[in-house]
């Protein structure tokens, strides 16, 4: 894996983290306890701040990046992704927020000041743009992103599913058998 400091500020996670070694990770970054960052995950905490709560998987080409403090925003927009998200292949995170229990499908992006709240599904290829807030308890599909319907109890259930899945995952590929 590739860690890289900027500005005086490296990456820090917490216990039992899986960095994938073809990842790149540079800046003020912060992943926490039994989460995941898997092959060619390219995070950038160069000019605001990213935090990855626990048990959150980013998985394989995904991209997560900020958004620089200026006269008009001063505090720009970090990058805040909760705990028990999963993050499918190849999506990109620019500067937003997501709460916990949230599945992003593969290919999806979220943009600059979004807020995605707890326990939500975006569906594959959705774009949630600018400054949008994802309600709690729905799935999100298209470009732009619309609220499509509420989640089931078993999608709600898979939520929390999917995050363990990985950490057994993780697991697996650091030698240990423990799911927290």
């Amino acid at each position: 894996m590739t860690i890289r400091s900027y500005k005086q500020k490296e990456p820090k996670s917490g216990s039992q983290v899986y960095i994938d070694e073809s990842a790149v990770l540079v800046g003020d970054i912060c992943v926490g306890d039994d989460s995941s960052i898997w092959p060619l995950v390219a995070a950038r905490g160069d000019v605001n701040y990213i935090k990855i709560g626990k048990r959150t998987n980013v998985q394989d080409s995904s991209v997560l990046h900020v958004t620089r403090k200026s006269s008009t925003n001063p505090n720009g927009y970090p990058l805040i992704i909760g705990d028990d998200v999963t993050i499918g292949h190849k999506c990109m995170l620019h500067g937003c927020m997501l709460g916990n229990r949230i599945l992003v499908g593969m290919g999806a992006i979220i943009m600059d000041g979004a807020v995605i709240e707890d326990d939500v599904f975006i569906a594959a290829g959705a774009i949630i743009t600018p400054n949008k807030r994802a309600e709690s308890g729905y799935l999100y599909v298209g470009n732009p992103a619309q609220k499509k319907r509420p989640l089931t109890t078993e999608e709600r259930d898979f939520l929390k599913q999917s995050a363990l899945n990985y950490v057994e995952l993780k697991n697996d590929y650091l030698g240990t058998s423990d799911v927290n």
